[in-house]
């Protein structure tokens, strides 16, 4: 969690709608987003720039919007940002450039 970020003093206060959009992305099989990785998304993505007078309706209304497919992509991003991958195998390679 990034507790520094601008909104991270609301987030006692959010996590049950983190938790609860987390639960409902393991309901349709998502068992590998995390409330951390919710969290990142938010704070690095969809808060990049963080406004001076937001109201909690508004973060908890961005967490119960988010959806699946744009937290997917955003964690692939960063972990080709990060070098987190790796491509030993030839066959990996080419399935990826197909």
């Amino acid at each position: 969690m990034n507790p520094s970020h601008h909104y991270g003093r609301f987030y006692k206060q959010i996590k049950p709608a983190l938790e609860s959009k987390v639960e409902e992305f393991k309901i349709f099989g998502y068992e590998q987003v995390g409330e951390k990785e919710l969290w990142d998304y938010l704070t690095k993505k969809k808060w990049k720039k963080p406004k001076d007078e937001i109201q909690m309706y508004e973060l908890v209304a961005d967490i119960l919007s988010a959806k699946i497919g744009d937290i997917m992509n955003f964690t692939t991003v960063e972990a080709f940002k990060l070098g987190d991958f790796t491509m030993d195998d030839e066959q990996e390679r080419k399935e990826l450039l197909k």
